[in-house]
Parts: structure tokens; C-alpha cells; sequence
């Protein structure tokens, strides 16, 4: 019991030392706290942490504060402050708190997902950047790949015959596909064992970040038995067991004057920097997996989980799904599939897609960020060390810039002809901004637009015999998921008609 009297008096004893240090400085309003516990009493709510945050604002303001046991944390619900947090002062706020989950799921922050900033971190996200940039001037490049796991998807959807089913492995292997050719210059079959790894694994991060368990709060508490612990830890061991497996095989048929994907560019790198690798600029095995490891966590369940949340409002929105296919019919036809450059004649669609990355955005909660100096955010003064949550779902459904931010309309992003996207307002980054901005947005808008536009110009969408609309309620999540559903994929009469004359 000792060492739970020591932990305890050491965490009042930083709460103490936290509070001296205030004296003379502004800081943001906070929630009130107690001893070690700190605001957690005062968090407790039946509402998702991004509504409560958001419902918090009308009394505490656009930016508070609340201690999660001995860790000053702020939270900012406002375009212009998240602007100021981002891209203003983006290099004051641009690492990542260390937290026990994190460090399971990073290896001790490794990776670029949750390392800190700094040299190491921006030596490894230049590296996937410049992976990025082989895939553009290539034949194989991500649009052919997008447009081949498409085929493969709407192949897999119409075999169901019009069969009410549940979509979310097909968009999982469609969307992990994609990555996988990026990663390893291969792909997965739907029997596949390691893409059931893979969902697993995907599905075990999402239940168990961004929520603030007990053990990220006080990192004590792991010496008692935890089950999500303890699944998180399995999930992650099974994975790099996976990931293990394809960097073994990389290694066999490394060539380094033939670089195609991104292990061969980190193995490249690991080659070049051998002899003159510092603390600082480390490349070894273990942060080539988790840099993977985050390619694949950001770029496969954050996808497949748009276009599910597209697929839903379409069914709740037939009116739209009929627009989207009339401009479908209209512009491209079924002569031949669409392609990228058609997005400047698919308006309606791209307004759609903006639209649903604005009501239900991916991450209705930010990663959170840390301040890595003494800052400020508009006139209040932050700590070094201080946690920042930046509270997307507030910005993106604030009614000072949205009208009617709690209705679904895709017309908000187009002129008043419907000629033209537009940006209504400034306040909207479904991708993050700054230099922690998704390092894949334009692989990921690319994806959802080619296997959206793939769907709609062959199926039509219906919900089953029993009229079970989708819920449009999520659950909250380090990604924002839907309830899962089902539905019919029905091929078109027009499809169909064209396929036979053709």
C-alpha cells in the first residue's frame, strides 16, 4: 500500500506546485478540481466527451481548462483560438503528450503519429512525404490503384445480389488496400487471415484511445489488472507480428536503386544513415514498423469510416443520392468510370463529401496536442507541458459560422448557381492543419471520391425489408465510427441496360 500513499502525495505535490505557479498569469477559465483527482469528478456525463465539451462552452467560454488528475489540460472549441493552436503558434503546440495507451500503441513514441516534435519526427514524416510523391509520377500510381480496389469493391458489392448486408469489410479492404500497395507494393484477399488482423486491430485502437482511461491518467494504475489493457497489448503484439512478417519479406528483395514503396524508401534511409545515426536521427526496425503501424491507423479506418458515414446520409437523404447519380449520368455516363480530373464536373458529389466530413467529421476530437514551450492561446498564458484538445465537432457545428449547422446540406459548399465549390467559412479543417496535418488528406479525398462516384454510378442504395434506417449517432472514438448497419446494393436499370448494349 506504500507505494500508493507515495504516488498519491507525489501527485498532490505537482497539483500544489502547479498552483503556485499560476500566481500573476492569466489563465483560461477552469473547471473546478480537487486534490489528485483534479476536474475528473466534474467530467463525468452521459454525453460524448465532444458534445459535453461543446455544451461546457456556454458556461465556461470558447477555451477552459480541467485537470485530468495531475495534467493541465485545455480545451478549445473556436476557429480563430484551434487557428492560433495549429498554424499561428503550430511548432509551440506541435507535440503529442506521452500517455500510457500511446506508448503501447507507438512503442514509446516512435512513429510520427505520437513521437514528440522534433528532428527525429520530421526526419520520418519528410520520409513518408517523399513516398508519397513516387506514387505520383509512376505508372502505377494512386489513382490506377484507387480505381483497381473500386472495381474489386463494386465486383465484391454486386455478388450480394441485392441481399441486405453490412458493408464494412468490403470499405475496410478496399480502403486497406490502398494503403497496403502504398506500404508493401501488395494487397489482401477478403478470406485473407491478415486483414482480420488488421480490422481487429483497427477496431481494438478505436475502443481504447482518445478516452482517457484510467492509465492514462495516472500511469500508476496499469499494476492492476486491466482487460483493455490487456486487449490493447494483444491487438498491438498481433500486429507487429504482421508488420514484422512484410518488413522480413521487404528486406529479402530490397534493392536500393529501386525504391516502390514506403518500406523500401525507410529501408533506403536506414542503409544511407548507417554509421552516422544520433539519438536524435535513430532509424531502426522497430521505428520503420510503427511508422507503418500509423500509416495503416490513419489511412484504412479513417477512409472506409467516411464512406460509411456517406453511405448512411445517403439513405436517410435519397433526394441527394439522386442528385449526386442524375450528375453522374449527366457528366460521365456509363460509357466509362470516373476518374480524378472528373471532380471539377462532379460538384455536387464533392459537395456532399465536404459536407459529411463537416457534420460528422473523423475525429470530432483532435489527437491531442502538448505545448512544448511557455505559449499563449489569445490572451491567456499556457504552461509548457499542458495538454490541448481541440474540440473539431464545436468548430465545425458552431451556428456564429454555420447556418444551420445541425442540418445536413451539401449546398453550403456551392455558389449560388451551383456552379462552383466555395468555402462558406474558414471554419473547417476535417483534416487537421498545421504541421500535424494528415500527411494523406489528398489520398484520402482521392478515395473517397473515386469509390463513392464508383458506387453511385452503378448501384442504388435501399435499406432492408425491415425499413431499419442507419443510426447517424456515432460512437466516439480516436475515429469517429458509425453504428454498423445494413443495407441493399442493388445494381442500376440504366447500369445494367448499358452493360448489355455495350
Amino acid at each position: 500500500m506504500w507505494w500508493f500513499l507515495i504516488a498519491s502525495l507525489l501527485t498532490l505535490l505537482y497539483y500544489l506546485w502547479q498552483k503556485l505557479g499560476t500566481l500573476g498569469k492569466k489563465y483560461p477559465t477552469c473547471l473546478p478540481h480537487l486534490p489528485i483527482l483534479g476536474s475528473l469528478p466534474y467530467l463525468n456525463s452521459s454525453d460524448q466527451a465532444h458534445i459535453f465539451f461543446t455544451k461546457l462552452k456556454e458556461k465556461y467560454g470558447h477555451i477552459y481548462a480541467f485537470w485530468l488528475g495531475p495534467s493541465y489540460s485545455v480545451v478549445v472549441n473556436q476557429f480563430s483560438l484551434a487557428k492560433e493552436v495549429l498554424l499561428k503558434k503550430g511548432k509551440d503546440f506541435a507535440s503529442r503528450p506521452r500517455m500510457v495507451t500511446t506508448d503501447i500503441l507507438s512503442g514509446s513514441g516512435k512513429g510520427i503519429a505520437f513521437s514528440q516534435y522534433g528532428p527525429q519526427w520530421r526526419m520520418y514524416r519528410k520520409l513518408v512525404q517523399s513516398t508519397f510523391s513516387l506514387f505520383k509520377d509512376r505508372s502505377q500510381n494512386f489513382e490506377k490503384i484507387i480505381c483497381q480496389e473500386a472495381t474489386s469493391l463494386c465486383k465484391s458489392l454486386a455478388a450480394t445480389q441485392g441481399q441486405a448486408m453490412d458493408p464494412a469489410m468490403d470499405f475496410f479492404l478496399a480502403s486497406a488496400n490502398v494503403i497496403c500497395q502504398f506500404c508493401f507494393s501488395s494487397s489482401w484477399k477478403q478470406d485473407d487471415k491478415d486483414i482480420e488482423v488488421m480490422m481487429n486491430f483497427s477496431d481494438t485502437i478505436i475502443k481504447n484511445l482518445a478516452k482517457d482511461s484510467l492509465v492514462d491518467i495516472f500511469p500508476w494504475a496499469q499494476l492492476f489488472p486491466n482487460k483493455e489493457l490487456t486487449q490493447l497489448k494483444e491487438s498491438v503484439m498481433l500486429r507487429n507480428k504482421l508488420l514484422e512478417k512484410k518488413l522480413k519479406i521487404q528486406k529479402e528483395k530490397f534493392n536500393i536503386d529501386s525504391v516502390n514503396n514506403l518500406l523500401d524508401t525507410l529501408l533506403k534511409a536506414k542503409v544511407n544513415h548507417n554509421g552516422q545515426v544520433t539519438q536524435e536521427l535513430e532509424i531502426t526496425d522497430e521505428h520503420i514498423l510503427m511508422t507503418v503501424g500509423d500509416i495503416f491507423g490513419a489511412g484504412v479506418e479513417t477512409t472506409s469510416s467516411v464512406v460509411k458515414w456517406c453511405i448512411a446520409y445517403l439513405l436517410h437523404y435519397p433526394q441527394v443520392k439522386e442528385k449526386i447519380q442524375k450528375e453522374i449520368d449527366q457528366k460521365i455516363g456509363f460509357s466509362r468510370t470516373p476518374v480524378l480530373s472528373d471532380r471539377n464536373q462532379l460538384l455536387y458529389l464533392e459537395s456532399t463529401i465536404r459536407e459529411i466530413l463537416r457534420i460528422r467529421p473523423v475525429a470530432p476530437l483532435l489527437i491531442p496536442h502538448m505545448a512544448c514551450a511557455d505559449s499563449s492561446i489569445g490572451e491567456y498564458t499556457i504552461p509548457k507541458g499542458t495538454r490541448i484538445y481541440i474540440n473539431l465537432w464545436s468548430i465545425h457545428h458552431d451556428p456564429t459560422e454555420w447556418d444551420e449547422p445541425e442540418k445536413f446540406k451539401p449546398e453550403r459548399f456551392l455558389d449560388k448557381n451551383k456552379e462552383q465549390l466555395i468555402m462558406p467559412t474558414a471554419s473547417y479543417f476535417p483534416f487537421g492543419c498545421g504541421p500535424r496535418v494528415c500527411i494523406g488528406e489528398f489520398l484520402a479525398r482521392a478515395e473517397l471520391f473515386l469509390f463513392l462516384s464508383w458506387i453511385l454510378q452503378r448501384f442504388d442504395l435501399e435499406v432492408p425489408d425491415d425499413g431499419e434506417l442507419p443510426s447517424l449517432e456515432g460512437e466516439f472514438g480516436v475515429v469517429y465510427q458509425i453504428v454498423p448497419f445494413k443495407l441493399k446494393f442493388k445494381l442500376r436499370k440504366s447500369w445494367r441496360e448499358a452493360q448489355l448494349s455495350a
